[in-house]
Parts: structure tokens; sequence; C-alpha cells
């Protein structure tokens, strides 16, 4: 079983920054993608930023320039670095893993989302 804990969220004044945090635990063998995904309110899931397991990052058009994703695969841990806020990232962000284990084959898994709100 992998779980995945994301933390950092809250409320932060627009032009302000938030970290976000997602670590993964269980019997993890190995770790490919992982992603940020956010979902505003009344609106779909839409995915903010992607990192592979060789570095390489993808970002929305919208957060591009303000947001940076990385990784730390020694702790299991996705970070996403959300500068410049603006009240239209406004949602609740999400983490995802592709994530192989001593027993089953790459699967994708998700956190349990962290609000983050942006308000003067």
């Amino acid at each position: 079983q992998v779980q995945l804990v994301e933390s950092g969220g809250g409320l932060v004044q627009p032009g302000g920054s938030l970290r976000l945090s997602c670590a993964a635990s269980g019997s993890i063998s190995s770790i490919s993608n992982m992603a940020w995904y956010r979902q505003p309110p009344g609106k779909q899931r839409e995915l903010v930023a992607l990192i592979t397991s060789g570095s390489k990052t993808d970002y929305a058009g919208s957060v591009k320039g303000r947001f940076t994703i990385s990784r730390d695969n020694a702790k299991n841990t996705a970070y996403l670095q959300m500068n410049n806020v603006k009240p239209e990232d406004t949602a609740i962000y999400y983490c995802s893993m592709n994530v192989r284990t001593l027993s089953t084959a790459l699967t994708a898994y998700w956190g349990q989302g962290t609000q983050v709100t942006v308000s003067s």
C-alpha cells in the first residue's frame, strides 16, 4: 500500500509565495512521474506541473514562470514552489505519482488534496 500525504497549503495574499510538499510512503521500488493537479471551485481538475524520473518538467501555461516543480528521490517527495500567486490559483491541489512497489506494477496514486486560497 502506498500513501501520498500533501502539506503546505493555506491562505496567501496575491503576489505571495507558498511551497507545497507531497511525501510518498510504503513499499516503494521506484517512482516515475510526479505531478501536481488542482481543482478550482466549480471546475474540473487540471494538470499544473509534471516532473519525470529524469527531472524533465512541464507546466500549464497559466503557471509557467511562476511555479516550479521539483523532486527529492531519496525522500520520495515532490514539491511545488508557487510564486507570485494570483486569486485564480485558488484551488484544492492534489499530487499524483506513478509508483512501482515490491508487489505491483506501475500504478497511479493520489494524495488527499490541500487547499490553497489566494486572497487579500
